[in-house]
């Protein structure tokens, strides 16, 4: 499984519009009983798509904040 985050669909929000499923480019989204699922989860390459292309704003990708190691000179 995918170290990264991963995008968190709203089961309340969604349509069903079926369009994150139609722009996945690695197919890591399905529909299934007229909602959007991440079926695949190692497949999600996390490139938003999915949360750009929502109209009701049902897909939110969590960021990763990871802070350097501070190097002394």
């Amino acid at each position: 499984m995918s170290t990264l985050p991963l995008p968190h669909i709203l089961a309340d929000r969604c349509t069903g519009c079926e369009r994150c499923v139609d722009i996945c480019p690695t197919q890591a989204l399905v529909q299934v009983e007229a909602k959007a699922v991440l079926q695949y989860p190692d497949r999600c390459t996390y490139c938003t798509l999915c949360e750009d292309i929502c109209p009701t704003q049902a897909i939110a990708l969590p960021f990763l904040i990871v802070f350097a190691e501070y190097r002394s000179q």
